[in-house]
């Protein structure tokens, strides 16, 4: 880390940055994933939500976060490599969470996947418990 990390909302210029670290942190993400579908989808519905960590001018960290009037959820939390376990993770969920509580969010959601301990772990230190839940999904064809 080269300075101060400050956490913004995304702006158009962060574009290169959120999809080059999203490629670096989800990998084998499906499409409807990537930063291309993902981000505008985003801008459309709360884009205060979709936060970015910047240092030294540079993307280093995103999150998304989500409140539809009931429940908060946090999506795409990232961390670019050189920056892991330097706290850039804990200030943007930190950040998240407080929007949501702004908006009257009492309770916040997430998912990871199963074999993602370490995730599971850094969620876990911020006070995250494991909820006994089957999570389902349906996709639906695009209007």
């Amino acid at each position: 880390m080269t300075g101060a990390i400050r956490i913004e909302a995304y702006r158009d210029t962060h574009f290169a940055g959120v999809r080059s670290l999203w490629l670096e942190a989800f990998p084998e993400d499906p499409p409807h994933n990537r930063a291309e579908t993902a981000i505008p989808a985003k801008l459309a519905v709360q884009p205060e939500l979709l936060l970015a960590a910047i240092d030294a001018g540079e993307v280093v960290g995103t999150v998304i976060a989500g409140y539809d009037g009931h429940r908060g959820w946090l999506y795409s939390v990232a961390v670019r490599q050189s920056h892991r376990r330097a706290g850039v993770g804990t200030i943007l969920v930190e950040e998240a969470e407080w929007r949501l509580a702004q908006l009257g969010c009492t309770k916040i959601n997430l998912q990871i996947r199963v074999k993602n301990a370490a995730v599971a772990a850094f969620y876990r230190s911020l006070g995250y418990e494991v909820e006994q839940r089957i999570s389902m999904g349906k996709r639906l064809a695009a209007q």
